[in-house]
């Protein structure tokens, strides 16, 4: 039985997983790296660059969870051999993810500027992020369809067709960001962040083209639109439901991380940005396993092989753990030069070397949550995630940012209070699997 979940098997789904997932980090810390580095506003652009991501990935996080919760629909029909009892559900959940992006990016177009006041963005940061926001916005769409499909492949065991799909458009975003930010002589215009902005767009409608080819050329799945709704509906949208609040949990203390930061000043939310994408890039890379483990969790619930399940969550540990400790000593070798990377602006790099070292501590904790979380989602348990992620963000985040605040801790409020609520979700998850 151990076969099932060896080594081989989890890399075989954690590998191009990590490969896949990393590039969305990666697209934002192009973005982050080539923009802080123009000559016209570096720190302004650096920081509108940075709020505008942070937005968009709360989004979609938020509005993607029908990525986790199809994945996990589909692994469990896998393992229980009823894969043809969702062929309707498919086509039936990405109108409704068209449907909500259309209407969330009409929406916000038109209020982006009261949006990013919010964040307490002013002048030339808000203008930016303005600029920026309406040209990517559309690309929310396109990315909602794409993470769908990504969860049906996750759910069919196959992570291989996601990465392949990720790494094209990885690189085209940031080819393009090179080409369009700074321009190409008298033949492309230098359109500084508007450029970053349509470099992204273009590489968000690539992948979902790609996406859509790989869904009806590899999946059993079709495009086929039935009136009647699938019976597994109402179990799709109370996992997206719960995971949705848990997600906008979440992304409450990302976006109060981000006003307190703004409200310290211009170097102080661009060092925060700077953070915060790397902090990103690792949990990404750490997901990978996560996300192994969302598929291969799922697929042994639905054939109710609970002993198996206890030795995959054993052996993701170990190597969810071993990950993060090579990136904290990565972080630790690189700490002298790694702001650099985005930008030149030394009041910003001096920030920035103070409390890095957090986000370095934050690593092992980190892969204990990513990796339970993923178990989680496989086997269907959103609302325990919903009520950890609420109790973390509401009672243990949220006091410890406005106290630590209060005393004029600035940066080190905001990450001491996401050590705190990082460990919280790692040991509450860790305990309550253990129960099983």
């Amino acid at each position: 039985m151990s076969e099932k979940i060896s080594l081989r098997s989890i890399n075989r789904l954690a590998i191009p997983s990590i490969l896949a997932g990393i590039i969305e980090p990666v697209i934002s810390i192009s973005d982050t790296a080539i923009v802080g580095h123009v000559t016209l506003n570096p720190t302004e652009s650096l920081a509108a660059v940075g709020i505008v991501g942070s937005f968009l990935s709360a989004i979609i996080w938020i509005l993607a969870q029908t990525k986790s919760s199809i994945s996990s629909i589909v692994s469990q029909k896998l393992g229980s051999n009823q894969i043809n009892d969702i062929k309707t559900l498919i086509p039936q959940t990405m109108l409704l993810n068209v449907t909500v992006g259309i209407l969330f990016s009409g929406f916000s177009f038109w209020f982006a500027r009261e949006i990013f006041m919010l964040y307490s963005a002013k002048e030339i940061i808000l203008d930016y992020a303005v600029s920026y926001y309406k040209i990517r916005v559309f690309g929310l769409i396109f990315t909602l369809i794409t993470f769908l499909i990504f969860g049906v492949f996750r759910g069919l065991q196959n992570t291989l067709w996601a990465m392949k799909i990720s790494l094209i458009g990885g690189v085209l975003n940031v080819l393009l960001d090179y080409v369009l930010v700074y321009g190409v002589g008298d033949i492309i215009p230098a359109m500084h962040i508007q450029g970053a902005a349509w470099a992204s767009l273009i590489a968000q409608f690539v992948m979902m083209l790609l996406a859509i080819g790989y869904y009806l050329n590899k999946t059993p799945f079709r495009l086929n639109l039935k009136l009647n709704l699938n019976p597994e509906i109402r179990y799709f949208l109370s996992l997206t439901g719960n995971l949705i609040i848990r997600t906008i949990a979440l992304n409450v203390a990302i976006y109060l991380s981000n006003r307190y930061a703004t409200s310290y000043g211009k170097d102080y939310i661009a060092a925060h940005v700077i953070a915060t994408n790397i902090w990103l890039f690792s949990a990404f890379f750490i997901d990978g396993y996560a996300n192994a483990g969302n598929s291969i969790s799922g697929k042994l619930f639905g054939s109710k092989d609970f002993v198996n399940m206890k030795i995959l969550s054993k052996k993701l540990l170990k190597y969810g753990l071993f990950v993060a400790v090579i990136l904290s000593a990565v972080y630790i070798i690189s700490y002298p030069f790694i702001g650099k990377i985005f930008t030149r602006e030394l009041g910003v790099l001096n920030i920035f070397d103070t409390f890095f070292w957090l986000i370095i501590l934050m690593q092992p904790v980190g892969a204990i949550a990513f990796i339970f979380d993923g178990i989680f989602k496989g086997i269907g348990w959103a609302k325990y995630l919903r009520n950890i992620q609420l109790i973390a963000t509401f009672l243990v985040f949220i006091p410890t940012l406005v106290v630590l605040d209060y005393f004029d801790f600035k940066l080190y409020a905001i990450w001491i209070a996401f050590l705190l609520w990082m460990s919280f979700r790692a040991g509450s998850l860790w305990f309550r699997f253990s129960k099983i």
